[in-house]
């Protein structure tokens, strides 16, 4: 019940072998002490996170720091945790999030490079053993594509489903298919399922750009100890419990005339950008002392009433907010920043 800020951790980018042929500067600097500083012609800014994780950081380093290991163990303790990604397009979010995307059963990624997700994944069967035969895992795993959210775990091709509110649950998914797991191999063969079937398309910025914002929730539910067997039925001396660890993956923010998108590709563009606006403005309105909030516009996109609880609910929040360090990209980076800076004003009741 007592408030919490959102934490906030930054992740910056190495250069490309585009951008270093190129000849692009790197204009954002690591202080250390979770501090960066921007240093460009007209632009001098530093900015503060709880964590900056610079070229040079490793994806274990990233879990370790980033507070992701005290996160899946809120989820087990019956917390609702979310950690998402956020940044332009081609910053390395879902590197961040799930390593290489080049991966197979025939062909998995090297351990060093996974992302927080398998970590998470691994760290969570490890607590879930650990505790006993008490705990149920299940797993959905859906995008949001053009405003319209789909399933991506459920076989066939993939179709809308609505969007429902309820006083008990908030915003919820109708008809989402939800997966028990009880092994890593279970639970990365989902991922790898439903990350294939997301969509993806290749732009002047990035070649496997995410056209959709996916989130995949982990549902952790703690069974109650039976109490013995009594003439009279007693309460349960252990009250079930249940808590969620959802990832989100969010489509990279981008201007058309960097990318050149045109045709479908400009229509997802300006679906991603339209979404990611009302997320920034929920945050801006969010960050405002709680006797000062106006109404928050929740219902202003898809994306932002799937978040509603993570932001400004009863949920325990990590952002992960990536950036290039390259001058080319400096407008899109101070965006991010800004965008970063005023969610660590964010608070929850977790």
């Amino acid at each position: 019940g007592r408030e919490t800020r959102l934490r906030v951790v930054l992740r910056v980018r190495p250069l490309t072998c585009t951008e270093t042929r190129r000849g692009d500067r790197r204009v954002v600097h690591s202080l250390g002490d979770g501090t960066i500083h921007v240093s460009a012609a007209r632009h001098d800014a530093t900015f503060g996170f709880s964590a900056v994780f610079d070229a040079g950081a490793s994806q274990e380093a990233v879990f370790e720091g980033s507070g992701m290991r005290q996160l899946v163990e809120l989820a087990i303790d019956g917390f609702s945790c979310t950690v998402f990604a956020f940044g332009q397009t081609g910053s390395g979010k879902t590197y961040t999030l799930m390593g290489p995307l080049a991966q197979s059963e025939a062909q998995p990624a090297a351990p060093g490079l996974l992302g927080l997700m398998q970590r998470s994944f691994a760290c969570l069967l490890e607590q879930s053993r650990s505790r006993g035969p008490g705990l149920a895992l299940s797993a959905s795993y859906l995008e949001i594509y053009n405003e319209q959210v789909r399933d991506l775990l459920s076989p066939g091709p993939p179709c809308a489903l609505p969007l429902r509110w309820s006083k008990t649950r908030g915003f919820y998914v109708e008809n989402q298919l939800s997966v028990d797991f009880e092994s890593l191999e279970a639970i990365a063969d989902l991922l790898l399922q439903g990350s294939q079937r997301r969509q993806t398309s290749a732009h002047a910025l990035n070649r496997h750009s995410s056209r959709s914002h996916a989130l995949l929730t982990i549902h952790v539910r703690s069974r109650a100890h039976d109490p013995p067997p009594m003439r009279v039925p007693q309460p349960s001396a252990c009250p079930s419990k249940q808590g969620t660890l959802c990832f989100v993956d969010l489509a990279g923010s981008e201007r058309v005339k960097e990318t050149g998108s045109s045709g479908e590709l400009c229509v997802e563009a300006n679906n991603i950008n339209r979404s990611l606006l009302a997320l920034g403005h929920c945050i801006s309105l969010l960050a405002k002392p709680r006797g000062k909030r106006t109404h928050i516009p929740y219902r202003d996109s898809k994306l932002t009433r799937l978040l509603a609880r993570s932001l400004g609910g009863s949920g325990v929040t990590l952002m992960v907010a990536c950036v290039s360090p390259s001058s080319r990209c400096l407008s899109e980076t101070l965006s991010t920043l800004h965008y970063a800076s005023r969610a660590r004003r964010v608070t929850t009741r977790p």
